[in-house]
């Protein structure tokens, strides 16, 4: 139904006048940037924007949350954005079903998954195996993280009909219906989030979903071909300024990093900022170079295919431009 529900928006936007759809660029130094959601797992991006790494390279960052990777991709297709940040089956689903001016991969943000199982109850001694039985709130149906965390339970020898592995929870309402609910045992959840329930006592991370399933292209930055072949150098400072971020985080404690994330999640301590980081750190899940590997892509579609999303394979060369990413280790 995700693969569809994409294939249906980008083909009915791709119709519309751009006038219709778009917004104005404003100056050549702008780039629209739409993100899946906000998180501190895409701290690099949010520490070049706050530390001015892209205006050191020229540009303007005009970020706007679009709530969700279909939504993401309406926006690069209607033209109302310039670079998407999301999970890359999005652009995986564009290439399958044969789309003209398809999205390119350019930038790989994140090499795992990113969220963090919670239990209501303390298991210094977790294992998968207690999943059994329980109700786990697994994201949403087609989501990366639902099927990420599906492939991780089948790999440890467990099948799905041994729990409640359910999908029907919106992401947004994870954390408050896992809460709330004495029914639900376990829920994923990303950072500040899970920290956050930690720190006040209404839940325990047991295990990292992300160490379980290993690297997977799991967040990556994207623009259709179009874009890419007019803006070359955009691109190519985009990354630069990006990479700036993830050695910024690399060569300063998290209460410096903290500080440099603070204006982007307002209302927000900066001491779960920092916890936040660590954990992230603490599970390598930031790329060290922007270049997406063959293996990583691969393992993506193998975790569609395993979900029952995939019913073709979309071609790495195609799919993945690296041409950008390469320049900056020379």
């Amino acid at each position: 139904m995700k693969k569809l529900l994409i294939c249906f928006m980008v083909a009915v936007m791709a119709l519309l006048p751009t006038s219709m759809v778009g917004c104005k660029k404003g100056d050549d130094s702008t780039i629209r940037l739409s993100e899946v959601t906000h998180s501190i797992f895409y701290a690099p991006l949010y520490v070049a924007i706050n530390e001015g790494f892209f205006e050191e390279k020229g540009l303007k960052i005009k970020l706007s949350n679009a709530g969700g990777a279909d939504k993401v991709m309406t926006a690069i297709t209607s033209k109302s954005a310039d670079i998407g940040l999301m999970g890359p089956e999005a652009t995986v689903y564009c290439h399958v079903n044969g789309q003209k001016d398809y999205p390119i991969i350019f930038g790989q943000l994140t090499q795992r998954d990113g969220s963090f199982l919670v239990s209501k109850t303390a298991e210094p001694d977790f294992d998968w195996n207690n999943l059994k039985g329980k109700r786990l709130l697994a994201g949403r149906a087609g989501g990366v993280p639902a099927m990420t965390l599906q492939y991780v339970v089948e790999s440890k020898g467990i099948n799905l009909s041994e729990l409640n592995f359910d999908t029907t929870v919106a992401f947004d309402l994870m954390a408050s219906v896992f809460e709330s609910d004495s029914s639900v045992s376990y829920t994923t959840l990303f950072e500040p989030t899970a920290s956050q329930f930690v720190l006040e006592g209404k839940g325990h991370i047991v295990a990292s979903v992300g160490e379980a399933a290993g690297e997977v292209a799991f967040t990556s930055f994207s623009a259709s071909k179009s874009y890419m072949k007019k803006n070359p150098d955009k691109i190519q400072k985009f990354l630069e300024a990006i990479v700036k971020g993830y050695e910024f985080i690399c060569n300063n404690t998290p209460e410096r990093v903290a500080d440099a994330l603070a204006p982007s999640f307002v209302g927000t301590s900066k001491t779960l900022i920092a916890e936040s980081v660590k954990r992230y750190l603490s599970i390598d899940a930031w790329c060290s170079t922007p270049a997406m590997s063959k293996t990583a892509f691969e393992n993506l579609q193998d975790i569609m295919q395993n979900a029952g999303t995939l019913t073709a394979r979309a071609d790495y060369d195609k799919a993945v431009d690296n041409s950008f990413a390469n320049k900056l280790k020379s």
